[in-house]
This record gives structure tokens, sequence and C-alpha cells, in this order.
């Protein structure tokens, strides 16, 4: 999401390294830049002129002027000022799910239509339940066709109950039955899918205050879609006027929004950000982590969350199995389809190398957009049993045939063949060096 502005961001800061000592001209020369490229990705004008104000403070002080690397101090501050208007200043706690002191625990999703509260609720219903909790849905959208049956048919899926009645009966009562039923029958969470509505339409903003009364939440938040913009922004004041919002949560961060939203959100509202959705998958929702993200504005990579993607996600024991095989240079084709299968279930590629510390924006030197990856697994699975066991069998009718099978061009085919037996030689002096655990998963044969 933050792509463009980390390319600009980090192109600022590369300028500064190129000089030895910073002087007050140099450090406003790049806040004009950093304001220009925060404008650019649509953040707030008042939170851009209220960071680059506290990062020019600092960065024309003693601490930068006197250090011996000023421009890594700049990116320090940038840093720590990025972080602090993410968010950094609230507490981990007050980041997660307020539990109530007395089951059940009242969760309403409120936002503008299309942000996605039906998905999400969905996601959480699966987190909380994967956590020890026993959700129940509340399929309290009675406005969009179908968003009942979209729920029931989620709820099946994560194996979670989903509370629905009658069309026709007001939300706000339909949100106090399934209270009672969870009280009834031992839910300690329930999930209150509402409509989506403008936060103009003051009709509709009066039913989410009689669904606030009827069914006392614990917590409301809001789904806002982070290709909005600016708008979600307005429409977060709003809601948190008329309804009291004690948490956001930021969908399809995976996209190619600008990024302005997350980062003018909480400064407009003061109202933090609990979840952000990364994939349209139902495990795709993440805790939110300021300092995370702010890093991977800023280009330096997300590790830890990665490492928690991956714990999440792979099978452990198959990776342990490849990192043996892989090592030991006898890892074939069909490993690597496995291998290529598990990494896809973490997410779009470009969003796991932007976790990377100094991955995220550059060229590797093999091609491995999701795009690519698709072709990849298409040309193995072109070849027979024996080719995927045995590559150096493929040779010039074998390879014609599998570039057929695939619609790819032979080139493409040798290139594949050519990569593969790279990364087997690489493997192989790596495990002669005894470097045990550097051959873990694919990632040795993308870059």
């Amino acid at each position: 999401m933050f792509e463009s502005l980390s390319e600009k961001l980090q192109a600022v800061f590369q300028k500064l390294a190129g000089k030895g000592k910073l002087s007050e001209k140099d450090v406003d020369a790049a806040m004009r830049e950093v304001r220009l490229a925060l404008l650019e990705a649509d953040v707030n004008y008042k939170v851009v002129k209220d960071f680059v104000g506290r990062v020019r403070e600092r960065a024309v002080g003693a601490e930068v002027m006197e250090s011996l690397t000023p421009a890594q101090m700049v990116v320090k501050i940038v840093h720590e000022e990025l972080v602090h208007t993410l968010g950094g200043d609230v507490k981990p706690a007050e980041r997660r799910i307020a539990i109530a002191p007395k089951p059940p625990t009242v969760v309403m999703l409120v936002g503008l239509q299309g942000s996605g509260k039906t998905t999400t609720a969905a996601k959480l219903a699966a987190r909380l339940r994967k956590a020890g909790q026993r959700p129940l849905m509340v399929a309290a959208d009675t406005r969009r066709p179908a968003a009942i049956q979209q729920l029931v048919t989620l709820g099946e899926q994560i194996d979670v109950p989903v509370h629905v009645e009658d069309p026709k009966m007001p939300p706000p009562d339909i949100c106090a039955h399934a209270v009672r039923r969870a009280r009834e029958q031992a839910y300690n969470i329930v999930l209150l899918d509402t409509a989506g509505r403008l936060h103009i339409d003051d009709q509709l903003m009066r039913e989410l205050e009689q669904v606030k009364r009827k069914a006392p939440p614990t917590e409301v938040l809001l789904v806002a879609d982070a290709m909005t913009g600016q708008d979600a922004v307005r429409a977060a004041d709003e809601f948190h006027r008329r309804v009291g919002l004690t948490g956001l949560v930021l969908t399809k961060v995976d996209g190619d929004a600008r990024g302005g939203a997350a980062l003018s959100i909480i400064s407009v509202t003061g109202v933090p950000i609990k979840y952000l959705g990364v994939s349209e998958k139902l495990d795709g929702l993440e805790e939110y982590h300021p300092d995370r993200l702010a890093s991977r504005i800023l280009g330096m990579g997300d590790v830890l969350s990665l490492i928690e993607r991956a714990e999440t996600t792979l099978d452990q024991k198959k990776q342990e199995e490849m990192a043996q095989k892989m090592l030991s240079a006898t890892f074939t084709f069909e490993d690597f389809l496995d291998q290529l299968q598990e990494v896809r279930k973490m997410g779009p590629l470009g969003q796991l190398l932007e976790m990377i510390p100094g991955l995220g924006g550059q060229k590797l030197p093999v091609d491995v957009s999701d795009k690519d990856l698709g072709r990849i697994e298409a040309i193995i699975r072109s070849m027979t049993p024996a080719e995927r066991r045995n590559p150096r069998i493929i040779k010039g009718s074998r390879k014609r045939r599998i570039a057929r099978g695939s619609g790819t061009t032979v080139q493409e085919v040798n290139q594949l063949l050519s990569q593969f037996r790279q990364v087997q030689k690489m493997m192989k002096q790596m495990g002669k060096m005894g470097m045990g655990k550097g051959g873990r998963g694919m990632m040795p044969f993308l870059g």
C-alpha cells in the first residue's frame, strides 16, 4: 500500500546520506520533499504540517547537527515521529478487543457501504475462535441484498454460528435478541454486522444509536476502506461523534491505496487502529503494530510480522524436511511446487517482500511478482513426474512440450531450469559450510 510513499522517502534519505554534515538549509529542503511525498500519499494536511514541524524541530537541533552520522539521525527521528503519528503512544492492550467484565462482550462493526464489514466480521470471528473464544455473529444488515446469506456462508466456512432473523425485523431488536441468546447459550463474544451507511444519512445514523442503546457494545469498531483516502478520515470523524468509536479496522491494505488514511485517521479521531485487513482470505486479519508499519513505510522491513505470518500459515514439519532436502541438494521441482503453494498462502508476494529489510521497493535479480509465480507454477505442472524429479532429462523436445503446455516460451522454461540449477548448487555449498538453518523455505530460489 505504501510503495510510492516508501520510494519517495527513501530517495530523500539517500540525498541526505550523500552529505557529510547537514546544514539547516539541507534539512529544510528534505522536509519540503517529505511534505510533498506525504501530501501526494493523501495524508491529511493538518497531520502533515504537524508531523513535518516536529521532525524539523528535532532535526535542526544539536542531536543531529553534532552527530557523526547526521543523515542516519534524521531517519531515526522520522521513524520515531512516524510511529507517534501512527498511534505509537497507544498501549498494546488498548489495540486489542476489550473483554467485558460480564459476558458477553459485544462488538459493533460500523462503516460505509462496501468497506468490508461482513468479511471483517467473519475474519474477526475466526481469529477469536482460534484464540479459544466462543463468538456469535449477528446478521444485522437487513438492507443489502444477500448480506445475511453472505454472513451465513462465511460462518459455515469458519464454523461460527450466525444469529439470523426476519429481515423485516428492526436491526436494533435483532441485536438485542442476539445478545440475549448469547447469554443463554454461553457465547462470550457477539459480533454485530450492521448495514453500511453514509455518515451524512441522519436516519441511518440514528438507527446505529438505537442499536447501541438496545445492545450496549463493549467495542464500536469502524471498518474503513484504505482505498478511500480522506473520505475514510471524514467518515471516521462523524461516526466517532455519533456513536463513540473505540477502535478502527483498516481494510484492503494489500491494495494500491496511497496510504494516507492510515497516517491520518488516528490523528484526526484520536481512536486507535486495532486490526489491518491484509488479504481477502478469512485469515487475512492482522493485529496493528505502529512501529512495524512505520518501518515498512521507511523501507526497513517488518521481520516480526513475516515470522508471525509464517508460523501461523506454514507447515513447520514440512519446512524442516524441505530445509534438509535443500541443504543436501536433493530437492526437486515437486518439492518446489509444494513450497510455492505454501508461500502463496501467506499473501501477495509483494507484501511479503516489503517485510524483508532492504527488499521493500527493490528490484530482485529474479522477477518474482505474483504473475510470475503463476507462470512458474504452470511450467512445473506441465512437466511429467519424472521430469520434476530429475530436471536433467529435460532436453529440446521436452522443453517445447512444456512451453506449449504452460503457455510460455522455451526461453522461459530454460530460465527456470537455469535458476533451479543455480539454487541447487548454492544450497549444496551452504550445506558443506554447515549453514544448517540457511535453507528454510523457498526464498533462496526467489532471489
